[in-house]
């Protein structure tokens, strides 16, 4: 069974929109934690993939990867980003461009904001 705090963390999770990204400390800051991107981390790994949280969409605060390059968890986030549309230079996505929720007025007009 999972707590108030972990809830909160996974709700912001599931709301991350395919092909985007998002940091850990966003995360924990969305979900009313601010300073806990540790918290988002640990209710990552802690999760399974039984839960089917988008876990592929979450980086460091500097768009890296949250993997060691070249490990078997670093090549299966990139594989799911690449497979969403996300672009990585190198070992980073772009946050400015994938970020989650970067541009406000394509949030609040696209035509998935409604659904």
């Amino acid at each position: 069974m999972s707590n108030p705090d972990q809830q909160s963390i996974q709700a912001v999770i599931l709301r991350i929109s395919r092909g985007s990204v998002t940091s850990y400390g966003e995360i924990a800051h969305r979900a009313g934690l601010p300073g806990r991107a540790r918290l988002v981390g640990r209710v990552l790994r802690e999760a399974g993939e039984g839960v089917g949280l988008p876990w592929h969409r979450v980086v460091r605060a500097d768009g890296r990867l949250a993997f060691p390059p070249g490990s078997k968890a670093f090549r299966e986030q990139k594989r799911r980003l690449l497979a969403e549309g996300v672009a990585l230079s190198g070992v980073r996505v772009n946050l400015v461009q994938f970020g989650w929720q970067r541009d406000l007025d394509s949030e609040l007009w696209s035509p998935d904001a409604w659904n």
